[in-house]
């Protein structure tokens, strides 16, 4: 099977975590710090909070950021059950801002359309949480402006785009956010087996953030209502919640940040053949001239709007690919269409941007490890599978002989 994304594992990375097993710290030790070091450098930010998974970052920044009962999250339905679940964790409601055909990601106008509704009716969102679909940064620069006209806060969810640039500079560096969370899962650019960061330029929330990933408690004296008792005396502050992320992992995480330029190009390659190859066939592939560069964590391609009983024709085609090796899959089920979210209210039919993508969306394998020939492989089977669905000729396949 050729996965769709999969860890890339150094000799370096191993040695790194035997260090770690050596140690006298498996967790909460010196290899946080470095790796957080790691993505303040890479983001351009002052601050960096590591945690156990993306979806912890998530939680503890909107419950800093005070979320809550009665207040709402908006967020895009094209994305991971997570960047949702978070505001009902916190007992917040959930709405959604339908996105952009070329982008994948939340449309700016349409989220100005229903900011203005929703002033009407009172009920702004608290927070809004763009999220860079497969890498692809969201137009941030105007989400900042709404936010500044309509007084909400934002977290980015980056779970996709460790090593993403928008227009000025890379994501990450909360610019035009108040916290930006990356996902280190291993089907992600860089690994750390499970893991999160969250960045910030806020000093106070960043140091909320580092009290609620470790149970809201304190052991500074300056924060401390009361004289300490002795050496071991804590207190908390918070309710908080163990979201830390070990020793073992944050130096994995550290040495594979050393090579996420590599990553980043080899993907960047990768995508550039795909592009070449695929250009002719009854696809919609990635736009990759938008502003900024992506960090192009999936390659998406959609089979044509125009072709009738789409929905159908992928899942043949997704059924072929898997037959043959290919580890096709699909990214995202619109997250309003789930059963627990549709409890809440919601329907088909109300995002229609995020459900037309999703019906003809299929994920290619795409890691620094994937092979040519394994790519060439995954282009003549994805060839012979629309051909098979009478949506190209037999003869396309000779085609791909050319693919540089």
């Amino acid at each position: 099977m050729i996965p769709y994304g999969r860890q890339w594992i150094s000799p370096e990375d191993v040695a790194s975590v035997v260090a770690i097993l050596s140690s006298d710290h498996l967790t909460q030790g010196p290899a946080i710090p470095r790796f957080q070091d790691a993505i303040r450098a890479a983001c351009s930010a002052p601050h960096a909070i590591a945690v156990n998974s993306a979806t912890s970052g998530l939680h503890i920044a909107c419950l800093a950021l005070g979320l809550g009962p009665g207040t709402w999250l908006w967020t895009s339905p094209n994305s991971f059950v997570a960047s949702a679940n978070v505001a009902r964790l916190c007992g917040a409601e959930v709405d959604f801002v339908d996105i952009d055909p070329d982008t994948l990601n939340m449309c700016p106008r349409q989220l100005r359309d229903k900011l203005e509704t929703a002033r009407h009716l009172g009920r702004l969102p608290h927070i809004v949480m763009p999220v860079h679909f497969g890498g692809t940064p969201c137009d941030m620069q105007a989400i900042h402006a709404l936010a500044h006209d309509y007084g909400f806060r934002v977290i980015e969810d980056a779970s996709h785009a460790i090593g993403a640039r928008h227009e000025t500079g890379p994501i990450g560096d909360c610019r035009y956010s108040d916290a930006c969370v990356f996902s280190f899962h291993p089907v992600k650019i860089v690994t750390t087996g499970e893991g999160g960061v969250i960045t910030t330029r806020d000093d106070r929330l960043a140091t909320k953030l580092n009290r609620l990933r470790s149970h809201g408690i304190t052991r500074d004296p300056a924060m401390m209502t009361r004289d300490s008792d002795g050496p071991w005396y804590y207190q908390q502050l918070d309710l908080g919640l163990n979201y830390r992320m070990t020793d073992m992992q944050a130096a994995l995480g550290t040495s594979q940040m050393q090579r996420l330029d590599q990553f980043i190009n080899l993907r960047h390659r990768l995508a550039s053949r795909y592009d070449t190859a695929l250009a002719g066939l009854p696809l919609l592939r990635p736009r990759r001239d938008l502003a900024g560069r992506s960090a192009l964590h999936l390659y998406p391609v959609q089979l044509d709007p125009s072709l009738p009983d789409r929905a159908s024709l992928r899942r043949r085609l997704f059924d072929h690919m898997r037959a043959r090796g290919i580890g096709v899959n699909v990214h995202y089920i619109p997250i309003h269409t789930q059963p627990y979210y549709r409890a809440l209210g919601f329907a088909p039919g109300q995002y229609p941007g995020a459900e037309t993508y999703y019906e003809g969306a299929l994920s290619l394998p795409l890691h620094p490890q994937m092979s040519e020939d394994d790519q060439s492989a995954v282009i003549a089977h994805l060839t012979s599978g629309l051909a098979s669905l009478g949506l190209v000729r037999a003869c396309v396949t000779q085609h791909l002989r050319t693919v540089p």
